[in-house]
């Protein structure tokens, strides 16, 4: 029987995908399995192999090994024990890409611990939503974000520095991982939540084999491929399609760490020779918008992103700039990923705009509201058949005649801008902390750039004012993160309410639409 990593090809993918071939990647098995051993360890055995490229917002260039991680991961399981982290404990790192995040990353799901990575630039409100509910043993950060992080009963708080390298280095470079496969190994927070407080998407070491299919026929990574992946890898996209899965498979990962820059980016795919790129939407229309890219030369074969549509200028500037087809990874942190485009298929036509095909063995529909399948170009619910039902995605679709599906909104009230999903309860909430604020809604509207931004309508008995709005904006981004803030606010006098006397967002954005359509 062929290697799946043989072929790209759609019809291969149909005939020859199984779980038991994606088995025979991993050295464990379905008792016995350990997600550093796969994606750090078993690749050692050449000092030189590289792991991870990371391009630095302030123009440094850094590589990581395979057997660096190895060892200094070994080291930092050896260190937690030591701190008397138990199995199962949680170890919370709130740091950026960097030899320390990884060697802590892979060292806590080493000695059994429980990863759980954290955006850096989540504030005081944000982190402590996330704390009180995986409540972790040790919180790991930079000194910038130390202000983040005070007061946290029951919660180790460690700054990373040259001392704890330092004290690292003493350590054991040898450490023999006995974790199950059904052992928790990460707790992963989505960007956003509809709930008040976010919940963790818990994902065992047997997450490591289900990635796969993404890996295959979503970014399309094989043995070969100078992959790239600038999303934080706090996320989904970034954690799981741009650095567990190259690394399980053996190939050379690379991230952006720091503040985005989209000339950065560009100038690191050219000098990387990167040929696989994974990005959110908002990357390509940064890179779009920034006017540079004309001046760099790319080597890119093949293509994709996530985290939301694309609009059809971007898709155009792809086309021009690439040469390749942009193609849409569609999933989300609880399910994984569902449609693909098969990036590297010469069978597969990539319709512009689509979320593709399901990815092999996995059955997903677009749905009415009493639960019948709908017809080709009728909208309805995403929904993904599992353990014996359908679950719903809480995203709107429609499928064509082709079987390609399509996006067609959010079904709720998230937020989708720039590729961050955020929530509009937990917005608003920090919002009515404020003592001028009286009432607060929050809704997304449509962005040229962004896809959608969040705009707040506000209550107050304060006379507005620009003053008073960068006020609001800086009191929310400082308590929720840098990106989850408001950007337009509207004062007003009144909100429109439900007969059970909620404010009624979709009247909200059904304005917002009619506005944005009207005729200038």
């Amino acid at each position: 029987m062929p290697d799946l990593r043989d072929s790209a090809d759609y019809a291969f993918a149909q005939q020859y995908f199984s779980w038991e071939r994606v088995w025979e990647f991993f050295d464990g098995d379905s008792m016995s399995l350990n997600i550093a051993q796969e994606c750090v360890d078993r690749h050692a055995a050449d000092a030189a192999r590289v792991a991870v490229r990371l391009a630095h917002a302030d123009g440094r260039d850094e590589l990581l090994t395979f057997r660096q991680l190895a060892d200094w991961s070994s080291r930092f399981a050896h260190w937690l024990q030591a701190r008397g982290v138990g199995v199962g404990e949680r170890v919370a790192i709130m740091l950026e890409p960097s030899l320390l995040f990884y060697a802590a990353l892979f060292g806590a799901m080493k000695c059994g611990a429980i990863a759980v990575p954290l955006f850096t630039l989540f504030g005081p409100d944000g982190v402590r939503l996330r704390v009180a509910d995986c409540r972790p043993k040790l919180l790991l950060l930079g000194e910038n974000q130390l202000g983040a992080a005070e007061g946290f009963d029951g919660t180790d708080v460690m700054v990373a520095g040259g001392n704890l390298l330092a004290e690292l280095a003493l350590l054991p470079t040898a450490y023999k991982a006995s974790t199950k496969s059904e052992d928790l190994a990460l707790f992963q927070y989505t960007s956003g939540t509809t709930r008040e407080l976010p919940a963790a998407v818990r994902h065992t070491h047997r997450t490591i084999v289900f990635l796969m299919a993404a890996a295959l026929y979503g970014t399309g990574i094989r043995p070969g491929d100078e992959f790239f992946c600038p999303s934080s890898p706090a996320w989904g996209h970034g954690l799981a399609h741009g650095t567990l899965a190259p690394l399980a498979l053996g190939v050379t990962t690379g991230t952006y760490a720091g503040r985005f820059d989209a000339v950065r980016l560009m100038r690191a795919l050219r000098d990387y020779g990167i040929t696989n790129l994974s990005a959110a939407a908002t990357h390509y229309r940064m890179m779009r918008t920034s006017g540079h890219a004309s001046q760099f030369d790319f080597h890119i074969r093949k293509l994709s992103y996530t985290g939301e549509p694309i609009d059809r200028a971007t898709l155009g500037f792809i086309d021009e700039t690439f040469g390749v087809p942009a193609c849409s990874m569609y999933g989300t942190t609880e399910v994984g990923v569902v449609l693909v485009n098969y990036p590297g298929a010469r069978d597969f036509p990539v319709k512009p705009g689509s979320l593709g095909k399901p990815v092999p063995g996995v059955r997903v529909e677009v749905q009415g509201a009493d639960g019948r399948s709908c017809v080709p170009g009728e909208i309805g619910e995403i929904k993904l058949w599992r353990r014996g039902g359908w679950i719903p995605t809480k995203d709107l679709g429609r499928v064509d005649d082709d079987g390609y599906f399509f996006h067609a909104g959010r079904a709720d009230d998230v937020i989708i801008s720039a590729g961050w999903t955020m929530s509009a309860v937990e917005i608003e909430d920090v919002l009515l902390k404020h003592p001028n604020v009286l009432e607060a809604a929050v809704v997304g509207v449509p962005d040229s750039l962004r896809g959608q931004v969040v705009k707040a309508f506000v209550i107050s008995d304060r006379a507005p004012d620009a003053g008073f709005t960068r006020e609001l904006q800086d009191f929310t981004r400082e308590r929720l993160s840098q990106h989850e803030y408001p950007r337009q606010i509207a004062f007003v006098a009144e909100l429109p309410k439900t007969p059970a006397g909620k404010v009624n967002r979709k009247a909200l954005r059904d304005a917002e639409a009619a506005r944005a359509s009207a005729p200038v």
